[in-house]
């Protein structure tokens, strides 16, 4: 455990995006885990994706900070990009806007680094997700660890992992308009 005593503060999107990502750093750093997601549209789907975070979290004894569910700062935030396609400027507010909530965070811990499971998911720009983390690291003053999660064969150990835990997959991104594109 090479960083163990530096602290992490990582949001997760959803459990099968997180997976392999917390399984990974909690070997490495002191991690804690951020459940910040007032995309999720129905309220229905956000308590699905948070109990099997949770769940995640306790059978490896990583903490879960539970972030508020504000969807009018999302709706707040997104208005006007209603009719955006999926991974356009709609998908960069909504990163922006969980990252924001998640770097504020990390300083209010004194976390030496913090992260983001979003590039675990197929259609997510890594670039992109990175480009605003680093922005938001650099404007609170805590590290960002730039990763496209997708690669290196933890896609593949990702899937295994929900296969063999049985996790909940969902179909969509999360938002209601990625429903309705779905």
């Amino acid at each position: 455990m090479e960083n163990a005593t530096e602290k992490f503060l990582l949001h997760a999107c959803c459990a099968p995006c997180g997976i392999a990502v917390i399984d990974e750093l909690r070997k490495q750093y002191n991690l804690a885990v951020f459940f910040y997601n007032p995309n999720i549209f129905p309220e229905a789907e956000y308590l699905k994706r948070k109990a099997e975070i949770i769940k995640l979290c306790r059978e490896w004894n990583v903490p879960v900070i539970d972030g508020d569910y504000e969807t009018d700062v999302w709706n707040e935030a997104v208005r006007g990009l209603e009719r955006e396609p999926e991974g356009e400027a709609r998908c960069s507010v909504c990163f922006s806007v969980r990252l924001e909530k998640t770097a504020k965070q990390a300083k209010k811990l004194h976390a030496d680094v913090f992260g983001t499971t979003l590039s675990m998911g197929r259609n997510k720009n890594a670039a992109t997700i990175n480009d605003i983390g680093r922005e938001l690291g650099d404007k609170y003053g805590v590290g960002f660890l730039e990763e496209d999660w997708k690669k290196n064969g933890r896609q593949e150990m990702a899937a295994r992992m929900i296969e063999k835990r049985k996790i909940y997959r969902q179909n969509y991104c999360g938002c209601k308009y990625s429903l309705r594109q779905k």
